[in-house]
């Protein structure tokens, strides 16, 4: 089995950042395996991110919890085949305003911080990883951003519907009505029109 979480991983290295196979050798030791089940936490809010993880089975969400009202909003869903991180918290080593939680049974594959930033001398591909997944998820920021600012819930939604198809039927209704920004009657509201479409 771990074999296999290796052997995905290594694929997702390569097709991701391009990390060649004498690069993936040189970090193969660092990466550990991680079980998470769900209603778990991969990072819990205030605390410091100290891993990224590589999802090979299992769905994540991202959110946080207003202090005031103790409502909590979903920021992103992560699921397989997807690297995880509270990047600003992982980048700069202080507390994460987020708690990532899983929302099914998961296995990851980790590194830590401290290994990482032990690549980034070493190789040029590892600093390409380290590059492309803060860009990855300077996009997802702006976008998510940029769709609460400019799009109806309607748009969003069907965002969603299209950006991960499989997510909407993993997750209950109050989560994506959350994620959406908006409240589950309203959701429920959306969905009705659309099927009548």
């Amino acid at each position: 089995m771990l074999l296999n979480h290796k052997e995905i991983l290594h694929n997702s290295l390569s097709q991701f950042a391009k990390v060649g196979e004498e690069d993936i050798r040189l970090a193969d030791h660092m990466w550990t395996h991680r079980t998470i089940k769900k209603n778990e936490f991969f990072n819990f809010r205030n605390s410091v991110c100290r891993q990224i993880g590589f999802i090979n089975k299992g769905l994540f969400r991202v959110y946080y919890t207003d202090l005031k009202t103790e409502v909590e909003h979903n920021i992103y869903f992560v699921p397989e085949n997807t690297f995880l991180v509270s990047l600003k918290s992982f980048l700069t080593q202080t507390a994460c305003p987020y708690s990532i939680e899983a929302l099914e049974d998961s296995e990851l594959m980790v590194i830590s911080h401290e290994n990482l930033l032990s690549l980034y001398p070493q190789s040029h591909a590892w600093e390409r990883f380290g590059r492309v997944l803060a860009e990855q998820y300077y996009v997802y920021s702006q976008t998510k951003a940029e769709g609460l600012l400019s799009q109806s819930a309607e748009d969003r939604y069907v965002s969603l519907l299209t950006e991960f198809p499989e997510v909407a039927n993993r997750v209950s209704l109050g989560h994506v009505a959350s994620y959406l920004g908006i409240k589950g009657p309203s959701l429920s509201r959306i969905r009705a029109q659309m099927a009548g479409k």
